[in-house]
């Protein structure tokens, strides 16, 4: 056989080779990650639920999710184990860390317009450039209308259906 009819075959069994590989190297890392857990571990699951580890069980791990409150998790459903200063400054973190007060996503248009504007009870003009006040104006807007007033007579004097228009046919 020819080198040159082999050789895609080759390519795709690398690609798939290659894949496979990563792949598997993901579990193992994640595998060892799981296994790092101990009682008294942060960990974030997958849902993006912090907790403490409580008990380790063979395929399951019981989580604190609230002081007193207790959850049964897969140990795959564990999707990090933290640092233990960065589970406590995520989890029990002071209000000034947080920066509680401060807008940073607005949940209105309000904070989008400034304070000058909104005092005045201006309103925002969407309006195009040449259209200030709505009016066409120039050869442009005169062309523009008279096209327009021209499809309307044409509607309104048109009784026939658009089936009976586009075949050709009188309805009547």
């Amino acid at each position: 056989m020819n080198i040159v009819t082999l050789l895609p075959f080759i390519v795709l069994i690398g690609a798939m080779f290659l894949m496979t590989r990563s792949a598997k190297n993901k579990q193992r890392q994640a595998a060892k990650m799981r296994d790092s857990m101990t009682p008294g571990t942060g960990v974030r699951t997958i849902g993006g639920m912090y907790a403490t580890v409580k008990e380790i069980r063979d395929d399951t791990v019981l989580l604190e999710v609230a002081p007193g409150t207790h959850a049964l998790y897969a140990k795959n459903a564990v999707g990090a184990v933290l640092e233990q200063e960065e589970y406590e400054r995520i989890v029990n973190a002071t209000p000034s860390d947080l920066e509680i007060g401060k807008t940073v996503v607005p949940d209105d248009a309000s904070s989008l317009t400034s304070d000058d504007e909104r005092a005045e009870g201006s309103k925002v003009d969407f309006a195009k450039s040449g259209d200030e006040d709505g009016d066409d104006t120039g050869a442009d807007g005169d062309a523009r209308r008279a096209a327009s007033d021209a499809k309307d007579e044409q509607a309104k004097g048109d009784d026939k259906p658009e089936d009976a228009k586009r075949k050709g046919t009188d309805s009547e």
